[in-house]
C-alpha cells in the first residue's frame, strides 16, 4: 500500500499591497507550472461533494483535526483535463490524491448514475462510489477562482495566490461556461498558500512575510456555503 505523503499548509488573507509586494519577490526566483496562461495565472473551479447533514462543512467550521473532503477539479473551463480529488487533513498536515474522470462521467456521476464507478480501475472512484452509496455524500456546489502559482523545488514548496473567489451557491452544473455565479468576498481579498514537506526554506519564508498577517483556517468550501 502506498504511503501518503503529508504536507504543511499555511493560509493568510493578504490585501492587495501583500499580494503586489509577494509577487514581486516570489517572480524573481521561482517557477510557474504548466496550467498558466499569458498573465501567469488559471482559473480553477471546483465541484465539492457533501453528506445530508452537511457533514464537511460542520467539520471544518468546528477545526476537527482528522477531515476529508471530494471535490471534482478541472482548469481554465477546459473539460478535456479533469480530476477527481481528495484531501486529507490531519492535525494541520495536508494530503491530496486524484484520479483522471472525463466529462462524461462527471455528468453521470452529477445525475445520480454512479454503478460505473464500482468497476473503475482507479481506487479513488471506487472510494467515492461506497461513500456516495453508504454516506450519502453528493455534489453540493460549484466554486471559482483565479489562481497565481509559484514554485520553489527545494522543500518542494508551492505558494499559490487566490483571487476572484466566485460560487454558483447550490448549482452543480460544473461544465456549464455560462453558469452564474456570485462573489463572496471584497475585490481586495486574496487568499495566500504556502505549501511544502519538510522545512520551508528561507528565501521563502522571506518572501511571503507580512505584517500583522496571521496563519488562518480559511476554506473556499465553507464560505461559498456559508455565503449561500
Amino acid at each position: 500500500m502506498e504511503t501518503l505523503q503529508f504536507r504543511h499548509e499555511l493560509k493568510y488573507y493578504i490585501n492587495l499591497a501583500d499580494y503586489l509586494t509577494i509577487k514581486s519577490r516570489l517572480s524573481a526566483f521561482a517557477e510557474t507550472d504548466r496550467h498558466v496562461n499569458e498573465n501567469g495565472t488559471y482559473k480553477i473551479r471546483s465541484l465539492y461533494f457533501e453528506t445530508p447533514n452537511d457533514r464537511v462543512l460542520r467539520e471544518k467550521v468546528d477545526g476537527v483535526n482528522n477531515r476529508e473532503k471530494f471535490r471534482i477539479r478541472m482548469y481554465n473551463d477546459d473539460a478535456s483535463y479533469v480530476r477527481l480529488e481528495k484531501k486529507t487533513k490531519i492535525n494541520g498536515f495536508c494530503n491530496k490524491i486524484d484520479a483522471p474522470v472525463t466529462q462524461e462521467e462527471c455528468e453521470r456521476l452529477i445525475a445520480g448514475d454512479t454503478s460505473w464507478m464500482k468497476e473503475s480501475e482507479h481506487a479513488l472512484l471506487v472510494e467515492l462510489y461506497a461513500k456516495m452509496k453508504f454516506e450519502l455524500l453528493r455534489p453540493k456546489t460549484v466554486v471559482d477562482y483565479i489562481r497565481e502559482p509559484f514554485i520553489y523545488k527545494p522543500g518542494n514548496v508551492r505558494v499559490t495566490l487566490d483571487s476572484q473567489i466566485t460560487t454558483g451557491v447550490h448549482a452543480k452544473d460544473m461544465f456549464n461556461p455560462e453558469l452564474p455565479t456570485v462573489r463572496t468576498h471584497g475585490s481586495n481579498i486574496i487568499i495566500m498558500e504556502v505549501k511544502y514537506d519538510e522545512f520551508l526554506p528561507e528565501i521563502i519564508r522571506n518572501s511571503v512575510r507580512v505584517q500583522n498577517r496571521k496563519n488562518t483556517a480559511f476554506s473556499k468550501y465553507a464560505v461559498a456555503r456559508m455565503f449561500g
